[in-house]
């Protein structure tokens, strides 16, 4: 089960996610992902946060089709950005990934320093 919350007590959505998700059933706990090419083991796109966005979310979605899980199962990602000023690029592919009347609930936070130098990181919760 899945249910999307919302409340005007609390500020609305600024991107595609929701203000909380309650869901029961089995969790998946879906550790941060980077832009490593799995093929050749190293870092790929090192200058652009929306190609290193994109093999991030091509990574979560693997690991959530092996656990039997896909994107309407996601309730919760937390993105770290090296910079905020990526903020508007990364966004525009992560939306691209969730329906916004259902996006799971997300924390976005810059950071000072990610693995391997990469400019994005990003995990997630599902419940299948």
């Amino acid at each position: 089960m899945r249910k999307v919350i919302r409340t005007e007590n609390a500020p609305a959505p600024v991107g595609p996610y929701n203000q909380a998700i309650a869901a029961s059933g089995q969790m998946i706990f879906v550790a941060g992902q980077i832009a490593i090419d799995p093929r050749i083991g190293d870092i790929v796109y090192t200058d652009d946060v929306a190609k290193q966005t994109e093999q991030v979310m091509a990574h979560l979605e693997a690991i959530l089709t092996a656990g039997g899980a896909n994107w309407q199962n996601v309730v919760k990602t937390t993105v770290f950005l090296k910079d905020m000023n990526d903020f508007a690029a990364m966004n525009a592919v992560y939306g691209k990934y969730f329906d916004a009347e259902t996006a799971p609930a997300r924390a976005c936070v810059e950071v000072a320093r990610l693995p391997k130098d990469v400019l994005v990181e990003i995990d997630c919760i599902a419940v299948i």
